[in-house]
């Protein structure tokens, strides 16, 4: 699904879309504010300034019911979302409208997710056309008003398929950061629309792209683990003087800048193969789970580094660094494990064989 629109231009629309949500992150979901929200009071108006934006719906077309952004508006919001770690399903409703938009189903209004979450879980589509299986570790599930589920029948066709997410058996679970983590169970249950999924469509496209999403947000996660780092330091006074004044600190932030410096490429460098490209094929394979693994390798040194700088206060509830490191973390294991597409990468490597690896890393 390649960008229609000239260079500039997307340049410019990309500003626009990524300064809308910057501005609604920053005036509803600042992290001091949220961490002293015991009530959750903050979703709800948070939640309603994105719908009114048309961010949710980003990547579904106008004809679809959503705003028809391109796919390089759609991260930028995925970026920004990051750096304030937020915890609203906005991720996951844009995934799942993008994955209704290939089969041309109408987006609804609400929360969504996506079905399944984890390369390894399976949904089936029975003779009659209801929908069974069981996904674990779906974000936001309980949250959810429909899930856009991947499914596939007997002959190996592949469809796509909005489900009321009353009609679901939820098991509800939490990640590391505290959100919902949930275990959907479809008991042949008769999705409120099924299509066909486009030729060539298949889970691990679904795969890529939520990959890819939490790519993004990690490395924004990053991004403000750093800066949040980096303020404490110049604050901190400990025998008389700044701790950013110590060389071994120093030493630390400069880790923890590389971290987040190698996420955010990785991460940047795939949403931009995936927007380019005309399909999915193996060099966007390659630029999607390099970022997924790099990603996570960071998100666990940075996360680390940051909590070092800032000693035993960083671990508090009270302080607004483990919003960001912990959800990082979380993210790490949605749509897939760096463990897993390394091993996935390596089977890439060794079917094309030694003499195909080079031109594949040299390809962008």
């Amino acid at each position: 699904m390649p960008i229609s629109k000239s260079g500039n231009a997307v340049a410019e629309s990309e500003n626009i879309v990524a300064e809308t949500a910057e501005k609604i992150f920053a005036d509803l979901a600042d992290a001091q504010t949220i961490n002293r929200d015991n009530k959750g009071e903050w979703k709800a108006p948070l939640w309603q300034a994105l719908t009114d934006a048309g961010l949710p719906l980003s990547w579904v077309d106008e004809d679809c019911g959503g705003s028809g952004a391109s796919l390089a508006e759609g991260f930028s919001v995925l970026s920004a979302a990051g750096r304030f770690a937020i915890a609203v399903p906005l991720a996951e409703t844009m995934l799942a409208g993008w994955l209704l938009a290939q089969a041309k189903i109408t987006s609804p209004d609400g929360e969504m997710t996506v079905v399944p979450a984890s390369p390894k879980d399976r949904m089936t589509v029975n003779a009659d056309g209801s929908l069974s299986g069981k996904a674990r570790s779906v974000p936001f599930a309980k949250a959810a008003k429909h899930f856009a589920v991947l499914a596939s029948d007997a002959k190996g066709g592949v469809s796509i398929a909005l489900v009321d997410a009353t009609k679901g058996r939820i098991e509800t679970g939490l990640n590391l950061g505290g959100d919902n983590s949930d275990t959907v169970t479809l008991d042949k249950v008769q999705p409120v629309t099924i299509k066909p999924a486009p030729k060539g469509f298949d889970q691990t496209r679904l795969m890529l792209m939520g990959g890819v999403a939490r790519s993004l947000q990690i490395a924004g996660a990053l991004e403000s683990m750093l800066e949040i780092s980096v303020r404490y330091s110049n604050e901190r006074i400990a025998f008389e003087k700044k701790i950013s004044k110590f060389q071994a600190v120093q030493h630390n932030l400069a880790r923890l800048a590389g971290e987040s410096a190698a996420a955010l490429a990785a991460a940047t460098s795939a949403a931009d193969a995936i927007a380019n490209a005309t399909s999915f094929n193996d060099e966007v394979f390659l630029e999607a789970v390099a970022a997924k693994i790099r990603c996570a390798e960071a998100a666990e040194k940075g996360g680390a580094i940051a909590h070092q700088v800032h000693g035993a206060i960083g671990f508090t509830n009270e302080h607004i660094l483990h919003r960001y490191s912990l959800r990082a973390l979380a993210w790490r294991d949605d749509f897939g494990s760096e463990s897993y597409w390394a091993v996935e990468l390596g089977k890439l490597v060794c079917n094309r064989g030694a003499d195909e690896l080079w031109p594949l890393v040299a390809s962008r």
